[in-house]
């Protein structure tokens, strides 16, 4: 893929999911580190994004390409796993093992081996934990015990576990307190520009726009046009 190739392309797209009214994305490009911010989606419009534009589920109308190539072209159950290598999603759909520590749930992209997490990977797992914002004060805490910021840290270091090309977020800072969103907001920009990857995110919250997008814009659902908000 060049850099001139979207890595994100959607045009025409609808999807039906039983909501108001479809999802539609008229014509949305995203290009190699953007960082786009969407507005105007709910919650399950955010997690029909997520899986169109990772290719667990195709469009009833229109088409999606992704690093170039069309979702709808991956057939072979392999090598859309192996294409999931790509992506890291930051959802609160994400299950988190309750009865876990904090560093064994963000073993987990790593290894399945987490009780106890390898002596090997533990240096990885806890440089994983404090890139994502997580002070090793949590590291042996148990999820069940941990604040909402810690929770949605967690998600974000899983999603950097494999180093993806590509990070997905739904609604990431809606169960947050607003000192706290924009702590996160923080840390996501931090992460994305030592990374570099390309984000798009789901997202009502303009702080965090303001804060993490280079491009922030707002759907309009009955016609899936994307129209441009400002950033200041």
């Amino acid at each position: 893929m060049t850099d001139a190739v979207p890595v994100v392309h959607c045009t025409g797209v609808v999807k039906d999911y039983r909501g108001l009214r479809p999802l539609r994305l008229l014509d949305l490009q995203v290009s190699a580190g953007d960082r786009v911010v969407l507005g105007g989606i709910d919650v399950i419009g955010a997690e029909v994004v997520t899986n169109l534009i990772n290719g667990a589920t195709l469009p009833d109308q229109g088409e999606v390409r992704v690093f170039g190539q069309a979702t709808h072209e991956i057939t072979d159950g392999e090598a859309w796993l192996a294409a999931l290598d790509h992506f890291g999603v930051v959802t609160a759909r994400a299950v988190l093992l309750e009865g876990m520590t904090v560093r064994q749930n963000v073993a987990l992209p790593l290894t399945i081996e987490i009780d106890p997490v390898p002596d090997a990977l533990l240096p990885e797992v806890d440089a994983l934990a404090a890139e994502a914002g997580i002070d090793a004060q949590w590291l042996d805490t148990l999820a069940h015990a941990l604040p909402v910021p810690m929770r949605m840290r967690i998600h974000l270091a899983r999603a950097l576990a494999l180093s993806p090309r590509l990070v997905l977020m739904e609604h990431p800072t809606a169960a947050l307190e607003a000192q706290d969103r924009a702590a996160f907001a923080d840390d996501v920009r931090r992460v994305a520009d030592a990374r570099g990857f390309t984000l798009v995110a789901v997202s009502q919250d303009r702080e965090f726009a303001r804060r993490v997008a280079t491009r922030h814009l707002q759907l309009h659902p009955g016609t899936g046009a994307l129209n441009p908000m400002a950033l200041s």
